[in-house]
């Protein structure tokens, strides 16, 4: 049923453009753990996004191979926005860079080498749009400096990735964030890893909906995106972070993984049509991570 809703979405959505969907198809066919990538349909949902919201200034932590980097950048076309990218793992360094060069994104894309939690430290400013799709086990020491050195715009909006996994449908890191029975039909090569990111999810999920200087939506889409802004009365919390929550990030073992990508075992922008209906190559498996990546 998943992938016959994900296939009707795309059917009704407006197209990717060609240069996004070359890089789907280059990032699918060059990596086995492609299916942390985000699929055609949430890169037409981040590219709407970024128009909808009129960002002059977006913050990525995780870029993998530049996609996603390349849908805000085709987002804020008339905004001409600044987008700042915050990457580890050498390997997608090198792949985002190669999306970078290729489509000439140079121009308003800066990407900064080295963990995210250092680089967030070095930044100033405010971003309209944050997007974090990196380590799970990082994303509440993210968010919180985030929140903390106020570089969310007060307009902004901070979302989180839970990463989507191929058909059959769970949501949250493979389902291991709502209950580590909610997926029975996880491989079991994979499952350890998925665990430890669900109980990572799990502990960042509890301290940003306890965050008084924030409200947040949770959505079941894709494999759940998270939706953070600043609430409407944000300057009386600003430092205060939830009662015995946010101290570094959370523990255990979910350290590899973009986790990113509802189909990108189904489904390819059409060029042909502006719709997404071909599936053009498909990733194959979920394994692990080998490295520590912030995507």
């Amino acid at each position: 049923m998943a992938t016959e809703v994900t296939d009707y979405c795309s059917k009704h959505t407006n197209g990717i453009p060609t240069s996004m969907q070359d890089v789907w198809r280059w990032t699918v066919k060059s990596f086995k753990d492609a299916d942390k990538m985000s699929s055609p349909l949430q890169g037409a949902w981040m590219v709407f996004l970024a128009e909808d919201r009129q960002a002059k200034r977006i913050l990525e932590i995780g870029s993998y191979s530049g996609y996603s980097a390349l849908a805000w950048y085709e987002g804020t076309k008339r905004t001409k926005a600044d987008i700042i990218l915050l990457e580890l793992s050498p390997e997608m360094i090198a792949a985002t860079r190669r999306t970078l060069d290729t489509y000439n994104l140079d121009d308003r894309v800066t990407l900064i080498e080295g963990p995210a939690q250092d680089s967030i430290a070095t930044l100033t400013g405010t971003f309209e749009i944050v997007f974090v799709d990196a380590n799970k086990d990082g994303y509440l020491g993210y968010v919180k400096a985030i929140l903390d050195q106020n570089l969310l715009a007060p307009n902004g909006v901070i979302v989180c990735d839970n990463a989507p996994p191929p058909p059959p449908p769970t949501v949250f890191a493979r389902g291991m964030t709502i209950s580590t029975s909610a997926n029975p039909e996880l491989d079991n090569s994979v499952r350890p890893y998925w665990t430890e990111c669900g109980k990572a999810l799990q502990k960042f999920n509890e301290y940003v909906v306890n965050d008084p200087r924030v409200d947040v939506v949770m959505l079941p889409v894709f494999d759940g995106v998270s939706m953070i802004k600043l609430k409407m009365d944000a300057s009386n919390y600003t430092g205060k972070s939830a009662d015995g929550l946010g101290e570094g990030s959370a523990n255990g073992s979910c350290n590899g993984g973009r986790v990113h990508a509802n189909g990108a075992t189904n489904g390819s922008g059409n060029a042909a049509n502006g719709n997404m209906d071909a599936a053009n190559g498909t990733a194959e498996g979920q394994g692990t991570a080998s490295a520590v990546r912030q995507n």
